[in-house]
């Protein structure tokens, strides 16, 4: 499977009642760069009276310290809580509670990780906090952003963090466009962290349920820990455990101060409006903006694997299988190939894997192909396989192996690249005849490095030879280069 959102596209479709044509991305993406640092990516389609509103940053997961691991996750979390406006009954009065609110919770840290705690004060400061928040919530207005959106028309509000950026999106109707506005840079500006406590307990509860109680959840984080040693890729964007438990409302402030600022911002617009009118109504709102400061890059690098890495899980589910190779990331020309590699591998019925190991063998019911964890910094190719019951990892495991071999020994012919090309951009057009598909598209390589990579996509995709897909598999196809991580019910084999 090719990169998340995409691995490149230069053209995209406009339909109309009678005509269907492509225009390249480079003459209708209009780029802006605000006097603060932000960047403004504009495309004007009119063939819907809606906008697709995407406001993305330049930090995630990857760029947090070991002291503050999760803070990018929680922060996407208090982001909804709402402003000195939004959200609130009578900021003045909330102003002194949420002080009052944050000064006992640290008191509660402080002590619950002490070795002698005294266990009668820490209960008092637990029956302090929770009656001071049961005072808060009467002045609390619950989700005020999604009703003003729902409320006007607005459809797929929404967040999410990755290891590499951060997105807040929207799709509404174009005359609410200034609505969108207004709301987004007073967040920004404005912003309160209510709730904080409560919300922290929310997040432990997600872990517990996407990655303690999800046999695939669990694979995957002990895949990431167990390939990388050094780099914050094998991080959970989540957290561990004890770092959700230590983060700090301060944290969470400072962490937001200092990179959620325009220098880090990508603000992507597709959609019903006129670029001037729209460029001078951002300008009026978000270029009031303080500057902030970028974000640093990550410095540690990963060391060049030596040796095949293997954990087993012992797990209550079926069995589960995922291999992961260290290949790099765009825009080197061996990230190119893996896209056709991975393409080839596992996408559809036809693909090398799901024939051999789903139909043929009958060895396992389901196998995927995808890079991760992210794309910023050299990344993972990873496997993931479900084994048939009465069928071993251990068989699997070998078959995948036996497959991976002929990618060495055996070129592809130009068929199957052409075909694997077709199938590649098929699904990326598919998935952008809709302006938020666009918007994401270009809001993710913009805050990788520069939408404009796409470009050129189809012309690098297309010079990819049957000989370079072998020497990649020679190169990093090797077992000293992989990480295999087994699930399966104690005592099977």
């Amino acid at each position: 499977m090719y990169r998340f959102f995409i691995t490149g596209l230069f053209v995209f479709l406009f339909i109309g009642p009678e005509i269907v044509f492509a225009q390249t991305l480079a003459d209708k993406v209009q780029e802006y760069k605000l006097d603060n640092g932000a960047t403004v990516l504009l495309v004007e389609r009119h063939t819907s009276p809606t906008v697709a509103a995407y406001i993305s940053f330049r930090v995630g997961g990857a760029n947090e310290t070991s002291q503050e691991r999760g803070v990018a996750h929680l922060l996407e979390h208090m982001l909804f809580k709402g402003t000195k406006t939004l959200g609130t009954k009578n900021y003045a009065a909330e102003k002194k509670l949420l002080q009052k609110i944050k000064n006992t919770g640290q008191r509660i840290d402080a002590l619950k990780f002490r070795t002698e705690t005294d266990s009668e004060q820490l209960q008092q400061l637990q029956e302090e906090l929770t009656a001071l928040q049961a005072e808060h919530r009467k002045l609390v207005v619950k989700n005020e952003f999604s009703r003003i959106y729902g409320e006007n028309g607005g459809v797929g509000y929404n967040a999410f963090t990755g290891k590499d950026s951060t997105t807040y999106l929207i799709n509404l109707p174009a005359n609410k466009l200034e609505l969108w506005a207004a709301i987004e840079s007073d967040r920004l500006q404005n912003a309160v962290f209510r709730e904080f406590y409560t919300e922290r307990d929310v997040v432990h509860e997600e872990r517990r349920r996407s990655y303690e109680s999800s046999p695939r959840g669990m694979m995957y984080e002990t895949l990431l820990a167990a390939a990388y040693e050094v780099h914050p890729y094998r991080n959970p964007i989540i957290g561990w455990n004890s770092d959700i438990e230590t983060l700090d409302p301060d944290q969470i402030r400072e962490f937001f101060d200092k990179y959620y600022t325009p220098v880090n911002m990508v603000i992507t617009l597709v959609g019903d409006f006129q670029s001037e009118t729209t460029l001078q109504m951002i300008e009026r709102y978000f270029g009031r903006l303080k500057p902030g400061v970028p974000v640093p890059p990550v410095v540690d690098r990963e060391p060049e694997q030596k040796g095949e890495r293997r954990v087993a899980i012992n797990f209550d589910a079926e069995q589960q299988l995922m291999i992961a190779y260290h290949k790099p990331t765009m825009p080197q020309r061996e990230d190119y190939v893996f896209d056709l590699l991975m393409q080839v591998l596992s996408e559809g019925r036809t693909s090398r894997l799901y024939r051999s190991l789903v139909v043929d063998k009958q060895l396992v019911t389901d196998v995927n192909v995808f890079g991760a964890p992210g794309s910023r910094y050299d990344n993972l190719m990873v496997l993931s396989l479900t084994p048939r019951n009465g069928r071993s990892p251990k068989e699997v495991e070998a078959a995948v192996y036996t497959e991976l071999e002929r990618l060495k020994s055996e070129p592809l012919s130009s068929r199957d690249l052409d075909i694997a090309r077709k199938q590649i951009m098929t699904s990326i057009l598919r998935g952008l005849r809709g302006n938020s598909g666009l918007a994401r598209m270009l809001s993710s390589y913009q805050t990788l490095g520069d939408w404009r990579y796409l470009v050129d996509y189809e012309d690098h995709l297309s010079s990819i030879t049957p000989k370079d897909i072998m020497d990649v598999a020679k190169r990093y196809l090797q077992a000293d280069n992989r990480t295999v991580v087994t699930l399966m019910r104690e005592g099977q084999s």
